[in-house]
């Protein structure tokens, strides 16, 4: 992704809060994919102890380790997000409809 072509610098407020929504739905994907993960960890009285506590904690390190990646680069979702965002946004202002990729799930 390339945003430092933009010549507006209202726009670089905009891009920040444009990145950080892509990076934040990119955290959410990754911490569904850590709590599928941890779900299939058997968890006993021998290992872990199990019960609420453990699946509350669990619930919690999922959705840490999920941010901590995302904040660090995470898969490369929220690049792609961007991009989708940044075309779509570009799109609307140079014409009155809004096209959708044609690429995407929405044909």
């Amino acid at each position: 992704m390339n945003v430092s072509g933009l010549s507006n610098t209202a726009a670089a407020p905009h891009t920040d809060k444009l990145r950080a929504q892509a990076t934040e739905l990119e955290g959410v994907f990754i911490n569904t994919l850590l709590k599928e993960m941890f779900s299939s960890i058997k968890t006993d009285s021998a290992s872990f102890g199990g019960g609420f506590g453990e699946e509350t904690w669990r619930g919690m390190q999922s959705e840490q380790l999920a941010d901590s990646i995302a904040q660090s680069g995470g898969l490369g979702l929220a690049d792609q997000i961007m991009d989708g965002l940044l075309q779509i946004q570009e799109a609307s202002r140079n014409t009155s409809q809004v096209q959708v990729p044609v690429n995407g799930a929405y044909r």
